[in-house]
């Protein structure tokens, strides 16, 4: 399922612990790492596949998370050519994301990584909430950094790096 413009819809989810570090996926035999996502189905609501992509993903229902916020608008990534199969070449142009923040309520012992037939992980660590910029494939970083910036407004105290980030990326 395309819009008009070529982009794919679709959930990215930032899983945050007690000490604000992010849940971060390896891809099945890839040396990359990402956070959890996945393609909004007909019909579906961003939230239902949300948790649809988290249960599929991750292993953790709805009894595991709570919701902390998630982006205003979609932020959109153009996939390169070269990684967008000969079948949709020319109609397809990316993805368009609603991000949502989540903090894990249940334990690291919650997580699942085979809970489906053809999982997307078979690594995961916790990491500082922005390092993940650090080592995102290159197409994907600024859909990173804004779902990552803009998501901070529902801290407190916002994770360190904010101002540097902020200068950095003109915010």
């Amino acid at each position: 399922m395309l819009d008009r413009d070529g982009y794919r819809p679709n959930v990215g989810i930032i899983i945050i612990n007690r000490q604000n570090q992010v849940f971060w996926g390896k891809r099945v035999r890839e040396h990359s790492w990402q956070f959890p996502q996945g393609g909004i189905k007909q019909g579906e609501t961003p939230e239902q596949a949300m948790y649809r992509e988290l249960m599929e993903e991750v292993g953790l229902g709805p009894q595991h998370v709570e919701i902390i916020g998630r982006t205003r608008d979609w932020l959109k990534y153009d996939v390169p050519t070269n990684w967008v199969r000969r079948e949709w070449r020319g109609t397809y142009r990316g993805q368009k994301q609603i991000w949502f923040l989540l903090r894990l309520t249940g334990h690291d012992s919650d997580v699942c990584l085979r809970r489906t037939m053809h999982p997307e992980f078979d690594a995961w660590r916790w990491t500082e909430y922005w390092s993940p910029l650090d080592s995102v494939i290159e197409f994907k970083r600024t859909v990173y950094e804004s779902a990552l910036f803009e998501l901070t407004r529902f801290f407190e105290e916002a994770p360190e790096r904010v101002v540097r980030v902020m200068r950095f990326s003109g915010h």
